[in-house]
């Protein structure tokens, strides 16, 4: 009779430990789905950020296409891992129908590289971050294998190009105004940096070769000032070390 109590207390032993594993697998289980669900709503939340950031830059049809493509794929991801989200069935519904309008731009319109960069330095901050998250968000949807390689380097090149164009505008605006303030120092220093910017560049576009002749011939104006702002002090110390001799050596008035 003991024997059978202490095999059935062993029985139960084993049978509370085995559910409490299995309840702790359960839980461990569905907190990895939360980790994983959370991940694919904070890049949902990502793309719908750059999807409005994007109004602040060069219209870009195939942009908007990559970002609510990974939209869609990080709902699809949500609802794999947990179905009962609330309103993702409407959520993935509402992207797909925007994915295939983006899709239908993107085939009938070509992206526009004109920019105007804005007077407000916090503005052109914010778009140079804009656009270094951008960059990063094709190199991570290319290493996933949802961007082909053509469309990357397209769009990372276009990226690229622009920020180039806002770092030599900001250097050419500072130029120019340390000009207009006869810093030509200063405005050298700006030029000279905003030329070797252009010249550091492994792309060649109409962009930049037209910027590089008008950068060199500012900087060959500001050579020119400052050979004559030189000159213009060399005659002055001159004038003013002649006439401290002529009064060490002129005449003593006699009283």
């Amino acid at each position: 009779m003991v024997a059978i109590i202490v095999g059935l207390l062993i029985t139960l032993i084993i049978i509370v430990v085995v559910l409490s594993a299995v309840q702790q697998h359960k839980e461990k289980q569905e907190a990895d789905k939360r980790v994983k669900v959370a991940k694919q709503k904070a890049i949902m939340d990502e793309s719908e950020e750059l999807l409005v950031n994007l109004a602040n830059l060069p219209a870009s049809p195939t942009m908007v296409k990559i970002l609510n493509q990974r939209s869609l794929n990080a709902a699809k991801a949500m609802q794999e891992l947990m179905p009962t989200v609330k309103g993702i069935k409407n959520r993935i519904n509402d992207l797909s129908t925007r994915l295939e309008a983006a899709k239908e731009l993107a085939s009938n319109q070509n992206s526009d590289d004109n920019f105007r960069l804005p007077d407000n330095e916090q503005q052109i901050l914010a778009i140079l971050q804009c656009i270094k998250k951008l960059r990063a968000t094709l190199k991570s949807e290319q290493s996933k294998g949802v961007l082909d390689a053509q469309t990357f380097s397209k769009e990372d090149q276009r990226l690229d190009t622009m920020q180039l164009k806002i770092n030599i505008e900001s250097l050419v605006k500072r130029g120019n105004q340390a000009y207009s303030k006869e810093m030509l120092g200063s405005a050298r220093q700006y030029f000279e940096k905003a030329l070797q910017s252009l010249a550091n560049s492994p792309i060649k576009t109409d962009y930049i070769t037209t910027k590089q002749a008008e950068i060199s011939g500012q900087l060959a104006e500001i050579t020119e000032a400052l050979k004559s702002t030189n000159a213009s002090d060399a005659a002055k110390k001159a004038k003013n070390d002649e006439d401290e001799l002529d009064i060490l050596f002129q005449p003593k008035k006699k009283w």
